[in-house]
């Protein structure tokens, strides 16, 4: 973690970090496989649809919180550095979804956007909440 008094040159470098890009692929990456536990190669989803969406969404905050714990470790902590994170993974994970999910899944995006991508706006919502919570410690 970089120190209060950093200069611009040492925060702008704490983004180049390559375990916020590790953690925010991971944040991405384990729901997707998780979600694989409860797909049949020939039948589809074995549960009921509700709660396959209901265990995607806690598993996806279970592991996005964790990560953001582990990130807030490697750059300075404020609700300006949780918003930028917040963001940045928001972002990888749609990019993540449109070049992988999207094709496997046929949604259009619109219906994507509606039923998948809205859920994502978590990320930054919890992210700068740590981050401001953070900052005060």
């Amino acid at each position: 973690m970089t120190s209060p008094t950093s200069s611009p040159a040492t925060q702008l470098s704490q983004w180049r970090n390559w375990r916020i890009w590790v953690y925010g692929l991971l944040s991405w990456l384990i729901p997707y496989l998780t979600a694989f536990a409860f797909f049949d190669p020939k039948d589809g989803l074995m549960i009921a649809l509700p709660l396959f969406k209901s265990i995607m969404i806690v598993v996806g905050g279970a592991a996005g919180c964790g990560l953001l714990v582990l990130a807030f470790r490697h750059i300075r902590p404020s609700w300006q550095a949780g918003l930028t994170l917040g963001l940045f993974w928001l972002l990888l994970n749609w990019l993540l979804d449109i070049a992988l999910l999207l094709p496997m899944s046929g949604q259009s995006l619109p219906d994507y956007a509606s039923d998948i991508g809205l859920r994502y706006l978590l990320l930054p919502m919890i992210a700068t909440a740590m981050g401001a919570v953070a900052a005060k410690r």
